[in-house]
């Protein structure tokens, strides 16, 4: 039903909420991330919203913090994924405003120790051992081709597809090394982009690789468990693809993620500042 209601109306229905909630009100992208921050926040004392639908779950929650920003509401949060902020102008900023330490809550997911839980569970050890680099660096070396051609995609306006692509067409099964071509060739066919010249792709994917950004601001988590999905049914274990599809993966991920990791990121040392600057609101459990 929420993805129906304006930015307005949800606005609104904070509004009034407000007048028997005197809590925190943090806003979130979608239903898995008010999942994963559930477990972090002091329930007592902190409401999550989540701000999924049209145009795109992250504008939404940016658009409802702005709108009652402009109120002056106080005891309001936003999270929203990174994305590609880091490396662009942004449209609206905000002390209110945080975002994900990497690109996405996937991401985080990844380049944390759950992950490593993760691989021994559905994992070959046998199999992991033949790869000369971590998994992990396989992944995003490999990621990174999708994630900059998405950024290229948005940056120019070519509002290409890239949802519903299936990797099995440009990964190789044993190496999992992606074909750029072939993956160029994907995305122009699911995006009916015909008249899309894939050399000139191919250069603009060589020329922005060339400028060695941090991976984990580019690679979408999505497409790295994508390729991890597809990793574990042969080159880096035996299991069926029921068993390893993605959701599952990233639910997976999640369950092994512990509260002691989240300690330890920019994220959480961001809200405990954003909690000592708007007393008395608050949004994460005591711990000790």
């Amino acid at each position: 039903m929420r993805d129906f209601l304006t930015v307005d109306r949800v606005a609104n229905q904070i509004r009034l909420r407000r007048s028997t909630y005197t809590g925190t009100f943090l806003l979130v992208e979608g239903s898995s991330d008010k999942t994963f921050y559930t477990r972090f926040v002091d329930q007592l004392v902190c409401e999550l919203v989540e701000t999924s639908g049209k145009p795109s779950s992250k504008q939404r929650a940016i658009e409802i913090l702005k709108i009652l920003e402009e109120s002056n509401f106080q005891g309001v949060l936003a999270i929203v994924d990174a994305d590609f902020d880091r490396f662009e102008t942004l449209l609206y900023t905000s002390p209110n405003l945080l975002r994900t330490d990497s690109h996405d809550l996937e991401t985080m997911l990844i380049n944390s120790p759950a992950f490593n839980k993760v691989l021994a569970e559905f994992g070959s050890e046998e199999k992991i051992a033949q790869f000369t680099q971590d998994v992990r660096l396989v992944l995003i070396e490999n990621g990174i081709s999708v994630g900059y051609l998405l950024w290229i995609s948005k940056s120019n306006g070519l509002n290409l597809t890239f949802e519903g692509i299936t990797f099995s067409k440009f990964l190789n099964e044993r190496t999992l090394q992606i074909d750029e071509l072939k993956l160029i060739q994907e995305i122009k066919n699911k995006s009916q982009a015909f008249s899309l010249n894939e050399k000139d792709m191919q250069e603009r994917l060589k020329s922005q690789k060339s400028n060695n950004h941090d991976p984990w601001q580019i690679c979408c988590g999505h497409d790295l468990v994508e390729i991890l999905s597809f990793g574990l049914r042969k080159a880096l274990g035996s299991n069926k693809a029921a068993d390893v599809e993605p959701n599952s993966l990233e639910r997976s991920l999640r369950l092994a993620y512990e509260e002691i990791y989240f300690y330890q990121t920019q994220l959480y040392l961001d809200i405990k500042t954003w909690e000592s600057k708007n007393q008395p609101f608050r949004v994460l459990r005591n711990y000790t």
